[in-house]
């Protein structure tokens, strides 16, 4: 132990010896020394501050004034020092870079790609690498770059540049480029410092042009992002890109087919790799059903994901959204420098300050024109008096002993004109006249000078309008920019606002539920059990139990809930749908109660309590009813000689939906034998709205496909296929449809339908009839037994019209335009109906309606004689006038087909 206390005293005296000049708070450390431990935390104070002072101030945060960090700036002043209108390799670049930047030529290698692809600053040439797909650029030897036309008119002005020295001393750097445009909102910027973050999403060039324009008029601005990758965004909770905003992203995803899914844009940040992963990955987990996903991006991203049969395209575009980088949350943190310290802004404030400073510059250069000018114009002027006096030939002036005595001569001889000049003369501009050579004088034309000497003065007057009027000459200098590049920056990420996307409802269902009752046990592994649903892995179970306790769980492969269940489901979240009625007793023996509730939302883990929480309580009675349903019940009390009536009814229906805490109605405070359903009853929720989803052929009341409308329980949907069947069904989602499709509406008993076709029994003329739907599930067909007959269109407009294009030796005539209405009455949907025309035809087509049904609700009284006649006559329409018959007869073609004896 001694031993190493003497060591460690020789190295605290070697350090002492070292001790650096400067230092004098220095302290050597000794382990032994328990005070050492505050001079190590003051060392590392001190040190790490600076430490991380340099990385926000020289490396990651970008500065407000140019928008700009420091090795993108360095960057920038070395390509306008090579600058010759060529290409330059960006090796090059880099290698010149070096002298002002003071790290490797990989962090400028890589920020000039950054900047490059940004499509802004810099001309690039050659393969500078893909932000859609990842790729990185070529090796720096094999790529080019030069400064883009933007940047030489906005970014630089070596009259209005602060210059400082370069990191070695040796050559001279701009503090920040004088960059007129707010370049930080346009690029956007991340870097991860010490401490802090910086994240400033890009911008839409115009609108940020639009936005300046209006901030200079003093008129309200907002501002949103636009990525170059596209998509679409959602900015409700943007907050102006401060710290707590977050917006949505989205890819953009299309329809093929409906078993094939195109993603043509992605979210910003992401590319078509990270992304085609995301989605892999889901399928893996069985979020999302597809058979394959296949990667086309070439130029523009194309992602294809083909769907496994039966899956709904709807629902797997939210699933996409839901479980994959299809959509992603970006939090924006406005961190800028300014006034040599990080500072948290927004983006409008962003953009005052770069417009402010803008303005500063163009005032600035304005002046400095100016003053160009009056140094102009005052030599001019002495030129032109020194010229036109003769001065140079005075003979005192040729006599002069030495060069002050010829300065005081020319001095005196300027004087009387001294009011003329801009300033007062000094001994330059006289050393600077008698530099003027012979030649020059010979040439001397009065006009000219007077003519420039004018011109000089009306540029200064227009300076002077322009210093008085800031405002519009900065306006006017960002309409200038937009009008000259706006064109090439459209904006390209679509603003809308997203729906909330609950996983559970666009999960998969991919796995099946089972239950133990016996043994107490749900879960997703009991394939012996008993069946209750198909779920998907991130569902959550409600279950229910005889004493009235009722919870919330989360899937799982098998969990122990325990015994006495009476109802198990999947939990749907803010279902208000899903009614429960409920008879229970409040204790062992209390009064039976009776109540309807809904569970919306539920602290999962939690026990809670249809009852009153009585012990010994008991539910005696229970149904869950997905549309909200209220049966009627019949209850058969205990035998009792005192009760007139031991059996009697109720009608849920009667009972008022609450919360699920409250207590209920009272049914009866007598002991109940038993409880048993008398009759189903119907909905008590009002109508239900339905959707059709025509990739799977099912219907959903998840707002996936096209709407059909909102049904109470005695509506019914009309389905009409392609070959002339129809037929109608109720609104169960557990209904399954046929592929051939034509026509699938909520059912209305008194539309009139319209249909032309071909009838293959008349010479496959064309015939046209009008009819109404018969309310049966069994199909039947309009068209007619006749396979060979066929339908040309089918509409159920109130007033249908339509033109018959003649063809062949008839091609001659001109078409024919119908109005069915008027045309035929309504016959049953087994007529014939009336024939169009005898002539050839080349094609039948449906035209815009002219006439609309009236607002007001039907009569109750309807001519229903039409309907009466027999269904297989070729009828005409006998409320129309005989001579009105007789005339379109004629222009159609149209033969009497009819005997006395069919009539």
């Amino acid at each position: 132990m001694s031993d190493e206390i003497k060591e460690n005293d020789n190295l605290e005296s070697k350090n002492s010896e070292n001790e650096p000049e400067g230092h004098s708070d220095y302290t050597p450390v000794n382990r032994f020394d328990a005070s050492a431990v505050h001079h190590l935390s003051g060392m590392y104070q001190n040190w790490f501050l600076d430490y991380a002072s340099y990385v926000i101030l020289e490396r990651a945060v970008p500065h407000i004034e140019d928008g700009l960090k420091p090795v993108q700036r360095r960057i920038m002043h070395s390509m306008k020092r090579m600058d010759d209108g060529r290409y330059n390799k960006v090796a090059n670049i880099v290698g010149h870079t070096m002298q002002f930047h003071p790290h490797g030529d990989a962090s400028i290698g890589d920020a000039l790609v950054q900047l490059g692809q940004k499509d802004l600053l810099v001309d690039c040439q050659g393969n500078w690498g893909n932000i859609l797909t990842g790729d990185r650029a070529a090796a720096s030897r094999y790529i080019e770059a030069r400064l883009s036309k933007f940047a030489l008119d906005t970014v630089f002005n070596p009259k209005t540049t602060e210059w400082q020295q370069s990191y070695d001393g040796r050559n001279k750097e701009p503090i920040t480029l004088p960059v007129k445009f707010p370049l930080l909102l346009a690029q956007g910027a991340e870097g991860i410092a010490v401490g802090l973050s910086s994240k400033i999403l890009p911008h839409n060039f115009n609108e940020i042009c639009d936005a300046a324009i209006s901030y200079l008029h003093g008129e309200e601005f907002q501002l949103f992002p636009d990525f170059p990758t596209g998509g679409s965004i959602d900015v409700s909770k943007y907050n102006d890109g401060q710290r707590g905003g977050v917006i949505k992203v989205r890819a953009k995803i299309e329809k093929l087919d409906n078993k094939t899914l195109v993603i043509k844009e992605i979210p910003f940040g992401k590319t078509t790799t990270t992304l085609i992963d995301s989605i892999i990955k889901a399928i893996e987990k069985g979020k999302i059903k597809a058979r394959k996903v296949d990667d086309n991006t070439a130029a523009n991203v194309e992602i294809q994901v083909h769907l496994a049969p039966g899956v709904s395209s709807d629902k797997t575009i939210d699933a996409l959204y839901a479980f994959s980088d299809c959509e992603v949350n970006i939090s924006p943190n406005c961190c800028v420098i300014e006034d040599n310290r990080p500072k948290f802004l927004n983006v409008s404030d962003v953009l005052r300050n770069s417009v402010d400073r803008t303005m500063g510059l163009l005032r600035k250069e304005l002046e400095i024109r100016k003053s160009e000018l009056l140094e102009q114009l005052h030599f001019s002027s002495l030129e032109k008096i020194f010229i036109e006096e003769r001065i140079y030939k005075d003979k005192k002036f040729e006599q002069a002993e030495n060069m002050n005595a010829a300065c005081e001569h020319i001095d005196e001889r300027l004087t009387p004109f001294y009011p003329q000049f801009v300033r007062e003369v000094t001994r330059d501009d006289i050393l600077k006249l008698m530099e003027i050579k012979m030649a020059r004088i010979l040439k001397f034309n009065k006009e000219k000078a007077d003519e420039l000497i004018a011109r000089i003065k009306e540029e200064i007057a227009g300076i002077d309008r322009d210093l008085n009027n800031m405002v519009e000459v900065a306006a006017n200098w960002f309409k200038y920019i937009k009008e000259k590049y706006g064109k090439d920056h459209k904006r390209l990420t679509e603003i809308k606002n997203f729906d909330t996307i609950v996983a559970t409802k666009v999960a998969e269902a991919n796995e099946k539920l089972y239950i133990n009752r016996a043994e107490g046990f749900v879960g997703t592994g009991m394939k012996k059990d008993e069946y209750v649903s198909n779920c998907s892995d991130i569902d959550d179970i409600i279950i229910f139990y005889k004493d009235g306790k009722y919870k919330v769980i989360k899937v799982a492969d098998k969990i122990f809930v325990g015994k006495n269940i009476i109802h198990v489901a999947v939990f749907k979240k803010n279902d208000k749908r899903t009614i429960y009625n409920v008879v229970y007793r409040d204790g062992k023996r209390g009064a039976y109660f009776i109540k309807r509730f809904n569970v919306t939302s539920m602290t999962r883990d939690k026990d809670y309590d249809i009852t009153q929480g009585t012990e010994g309580s008991r539910i005696i009675y229970f149904t869950a009813n997905p549309n909200g349903e209220a049966e009627v019940i019949k209850v058969t009390l205990d035998p009792n000689p005192k009760l007139k009536k031991i059996i009697f009814d109720k009608d849920f229906s009667e009972v008022i939906i609450k919360g699920r805490a409250s207590k209920g109605n009272l049914l009866t405070k007598n002991p109940v034998h038993r409880i048993g359903l008398k009759s189903r009853g119907h909905s008590t929720l009002g109508g239900r709205k339905v959707w059709f989803d025509p990739d799977i052929n099912r219907l959903n009341y998840d707002v996936r496909g096209r709407f059909l409308g909102e049904f109470n329980d005695e509506d019914r949907i009309l389905v009409i296929l392609k070959n002339g069947d129809f037929y109608i069904t109720n609104f169960d989602i557990n209904n399954h449809y046929e592929d051939n499709i034509q026509v699938i509406e909520k059912f209305d008993a008194e539309k009139v339908w319209s249909a032309v076709l071909y009838d293959a029994d008349q010479n496959k003329y064309p015939y046209v009839k009008r009819f109404l739907m018969e309310a049966t599930s069994r199909k039947q067909n309009y068209i007619g037994e006749n396979p060979d007959s066929n339908l040309v269109l089918l509409t159920g407009q109130v007033y249908p019209r339509i033109l018959v294009t003649f063809g062949g030796v008839d091609a001659f005539r001109d078409p024919l335009e119908i109005d069915v209405e008027q045309f035929i009455s309504v016959k049953g949907f087994k007529a014939k109906g009336k024939r169009l025309t005898t002539f050839a035809v080349e094609k039948i087509e449906e035209l815009e309606p002219t006439r609309f049904p009236e607002p007001e609700e039907k009569s109750d009284e309807e001519d229903t004689d039409s309907l009466a006649e027999d269904e297989n006559e070729d009828n005409l329409d006998p409320d129309a006038g005989k001579s009105t018959t007789q005339i379109i007869d004629e222009i159609t073609g149209q033969l009497n087909l009819f005997t006395d004896e069919d009539k």
